[in-house]
Parts: structure tokens; C-alpha cells; sequence
């Protein structure tokens, strides 16, 4: 399946909450699915619907394939807890760190950051989106990216609280991941259990 390019707005409002990762947008005006009848009371959902819909939170926060979160399931299935290690492995990634220090207002646009070679990991050029960020990295911009207007707005003024785990210098304009991301920090609720017993069922 490839990564999702439609109407963000739309699909948060078809899983029932904002995803910040996404999009800048939010529900709340209309918090309900898109389409004629979306306002309706509904029957209760499935426990498949359930399992789906928390697997497709992650999927299109972070924009990856579905190939991809089958890769890092594996992958947590090899630690102790495999749902904090997910959300770790996700947390992690280069884009979404990016992100979550503020160089960008949502994923997508920190993507194009590291795409474009805007993007520097302890000094080094890094334009792979998916690379995962170590304990003790320094993430920055390259000179020319840090005089991007919308680069220096968003870093001067975050969209989200920067989390606990990036330690971010203002006036340099890095960040520096201290400790392993934590599933207190995420931006969007999500029950990594019912992502686990989706994929249970068809790995």
C-alpha cells in the first residue's frame, strides 16, 4: 500500500481523532466519520474495527507503508515488551524526530526537510526518512534550512510541546534525543494492544 496523499482531514476524522504527525488540522468541529450519514449513531464496532482502525493511527501519523510496520513488528516481537518497543521504534524514526523537535509542522513536511538534504545527524548530511535515531545523536539543519521562514516560525513557535526526551538548544537550533522515546510523549492516544493483536492474527 503506498503512503496515504489524500485528504488528511478526512481520513482523521474516519479514525476518530486528530494525528498531529498528519496533519495541523483538527476534528473538533466535526468529530465524527465523513460522508452523508457520519453524524449517525452507530452499532458497536467489531473488536476487528477496533484492531484495524489503532493499526491505521500509527500507519498514517507516521506516514509508513504497510509493509514497513510489518518490518518493525517483527523486529519489536524480539524485545521484552513488544508495544513500547514499537512505539519506540516509530518515535524514533528520523522524520518524525525532525517533527517532534520542531524544524517542521507535521511529518510531512519535516520528510521533505530530510528528502531534500536539509537535514543533519551529529554533523552529517542524513536524507534517509526511516533512519532510526540513536541515544546521544544531535539532530540540525543545514544553514540554509534554518533561514526558511517557515523553518524558523515553527522553530520559534512549536505547533506541540517538544517532548521530554529531545533536548533542543534554541539558539543553535538542534536537538538532542537523551533517552528513548516514550509512549507518555505521544500526541495522539493509541492502544499498541490492539495493534499487537491485529497483526497476531496475520504474521
Amino acid at each position: 500500500m503506498s503512503r496515504y496523499t489524500g485528504p488528511r482531514l478526512k481520513k482523521m476524522r474516519g479514525l476518530g481523532t486528530d494525528l498531529p504527525g498528519l496533519s495541523r488540522k483538527s476534528t473538533a468541529k466535526r468529530p465524527y466519520p465523513p460522508g452523508q450519514h457520519g453524524n449517525r449513531r452507530r452499532g458497536k464496532d467489531s473488536e476487528y474495527k477496533k484492531q484495524l482502525v489503532e493499526k491505521q493511527k500509527l500507519r498514517f501519523n507516521y506516514g509508513i507503508h504497510e509493509r514497513h510496520m510489518r518490518k518493525l513488528m517483527k523486529e519489536a516481537r524480539r524485545s521484552g515488551d513488544t508495544g513500547t518497543k514499537l512505539l519506540e521504534l516509530l518515535e524514533s524514526r528520523l522524520d518524525n524526530v525532525v517533527f517532534r523537535a520542531g524544524f517542521a509542522a507535521t511529518i510531512p513536511g519535516a520528510r521533505q526537510l530530510v528528502n531534500h538534504g536539509h537535514v543533519t545527524v551529529d554533523g552529517r548530511k542524513m536524507d534517509r526518512t526511516g533512519y532510526r535515531v540513536k541515544v546521544g545523536e544531535k539532530i540540525s539543519v543545514s544553514p540554509k534550512a534554518k533561514n526558511f521562514a517557515i523553518v524558523e516560525e515553527t522553530w520559534k513557535h512549536p505547533a506541540h510541546e517538544r517532548p521530554a526526551w529531545l533536548v533542543c538548544d534554541t539558539n543553535e537550533m538542534s536537538a538532542s534525543m537523551e533517552a528513548a522515546p516514550a509512549k507518555d510523549s505521544l500526541l495522539f492516544p493509541i492502544d499498541e494492544n490492539l495493534v499487537l493483536e491485529y497483526y497476531a492474527k496475520r504474521m
